[in-house]
């Protein structure tokens, strides 16, 4: 049982920061205010090239997850021109009418400035630093730039991908600018400021140009410093990579992610390598809304030419554990979200 000090952090009203939300999004937060601190959400992330994650952890297990984590990445305008093509924004469509939940991510390739030298630093790993000379600092300081004005250029080209999952109905947990104060990442390699002013030029035009009104926004930037506001923020994510076989409930990261705000904002364990243990997050009270759980090698290996489930992170009985324990929800386990009931 939840004492009445930690009970009272899982309870958060589900109003989006978004006053024109549109009734999917308002129902997907209202079922994740529901079940915080109760639930978690089952996740995994796709691949950039192909998908065998779901069936992989679908043989193992029997079931799938309650969460799809997709990625704009090759929908970036520095990679399309370069004849990169992605097929996310379809299946998300197809995941949500089939009853899932969908969240994006955006490795934003860099809109110029393309190192291009192999082998770790060639244009297909433009959103890393290593691999661009772009200087978002600069962008952010002249609205008359080159620079900013690529940044505009790229924020509405993914804005058109985000208008087709609206135009379907589709609620989106949208996660930019991801884990920013490692300065891995162009948009965090310049320190704070200009990544918050970033955040904020994104929420402004997607929510008040592109009037898309569907998209719940999870910050995932994980230093204080970085923090845009709690008007700018619906979910608090954390991406956490321990060791292999290591399946603590990170409660030291949950107890971070608390800290960034006074307000009750849900916890997600936005991206993860091996997946906590549901009995230790009960026990810690560190209970993520959801996880998602890293694709490729997190999951499967090629073994004679075959995809198996991979050890390596997630023993293949841990896995079965979390999948079929009491606290966690998978795909068969959701509501009608279509229909969720509103709060009155």
């Amino acid at each position: 049982m939840l004492n009445a000090e930690r009970q009272s952090r899982f309870k958060v009203e589900p109003e989006l920061i978004n006053p024109n939300a549109d009734e999917n999004a308002k129902r997907l937060m209202t079922y994740l205010c529901d079940i915080y601190g109760s639930r978690i959400l089952t996740g995994q992330q796709i691949g950039v090239v192909s998908t065998p994650e779901l069936e992989i952890l679908h043989e193992v297990t029997g079931k799938y997850p309650a969460v799809y984590g997709f990625d704009f990445m090759n929908y970036s305008p520095s990679r399309t021109e370069r004849g990169a093509e992605c097929s996310d924004t379809d299946i998300a469509i197809d995941w949500w009418q089939s009853g899932g939940i969908v969240t994006f991510c955006w490795h934003w390739n860099a809109p110029k400035d393309l190192i291009d030298l192999p082998p770790d630093r060639t244009w297909g790993s433009g959103f890393y630093t290593k691999a661009t000379t772009f200087d978002v600092q600069k962008a952010m300081a002249d609205d008359d730039s080159e620079e900013y004005k690529l940044l505009i250029r790229d924020i509405d080209a993914i804005s058109t991908q985000l208008k087709r999952l609206q135009d379907a109905g589709v609620p989106v947990l949208w996660r930019p600018l991801h884990e920013a104060s490692g300065g891995w990442f162009w948009w965090g390699a310049k320190g704070a400021d200009p990544c918050v002013r970033l955040w904020k030029l994104m929420y402004d035009r997607m929510t008040n140009m592109h009037k898309l009104n569907h998209l719940i926004w999870v910050w995932n930037g994980q230093h204080a410093d970085w923090y845009p506001g709690d008007e700018f923020v619906d979910i608090i994510g954390e991406d956490i990579y321990p060791p292999d076989r290591n399946y603590e409930s990170q409660l030291e990261r949950f107890q971070t992610a608390l800290s960034y705000t006074k307000m009750n904002k849900i916890i997600a364990l936005s991206e993860n390598g091996p997946i906590p243990d549901p009995d230790l997050m009960l026990r810690d009270q560190a209970l993520w809304s959801w996880n998602c759980t890293w694709y490729g090698t997190f999951v499967y290996d090629t073994v004679d030419g075959r995809r198996v489930y991979a050890e390596k992170h997630t023993e293949r009985d841990q896995l079965i554990k979390f999948y079929h324990h009491p606290f966690s929800l998978t795909k068969d386990k959701l509501p009608d979200l279509q229909n969720y009931p509103l709060r009155d």
